[in-house]
């Protein structure tokens, strides 16, 4: 699991020089979403607050997300991408995609499907909290 997660982390690097693999995620969780409070975000993560807070801020430095006023509460600001976050988030995901593609060409169907069977069961136990490394 630490391979993979830190392939992924120099993947993300060298697929846009600006994304890492943590703003990456921030941008498809807001794309996703339609926007949504940066505390949302955190929420969703299981992260604090003034971490969220720092990548938030990278992003709309770079001006890959701005916020909005929420339009049921003007007290609440909503994150949102820029028409060049979603530029950039389509390049990545599509780079992402023809990387995927290229690693899995030699692979046969019965793999590819066990392979999305066990992806899927993994996604859903982690969804649940089931995940014990203990």
């Amino acid at each position: 699991m630490t391979a993979f997660a830190r392939r992924a982390r120099a993947t993300a690097a060298r697929m846009h020089p600006e994304l890492s693999l943590v703003s990456y995620t921030l941008l498809s969780h807001l794309e996703y979403q339609g926007g949504c409070r940066a505390t949302d975000l955190a929420a969703h993560y299981t992260l604090d607050k003034s971490t969220i807070s720092r990548q938030v801020g990278a992003l709309e430095k770079a001006g890959l997300v701005e916020r909005r006023l929420d339009s049921t509460d003007h007290r609440v600001h909503v994150l949102h991408l820029t028409d060049r976050g979603i530029e950039v988030l389509a390049q990545v995901t599509d780079a992402r995609r023809i990387a995927f593609r290229e690693r899995l060409a030699e692979w046969g169907e019965p793999d590819l499907e066990k392979f999305a069977e066990y992806l899927l069961r993994y996604n859903d136990a982690a969804s649940r909290g089931d995940l014990s490394f203990e």
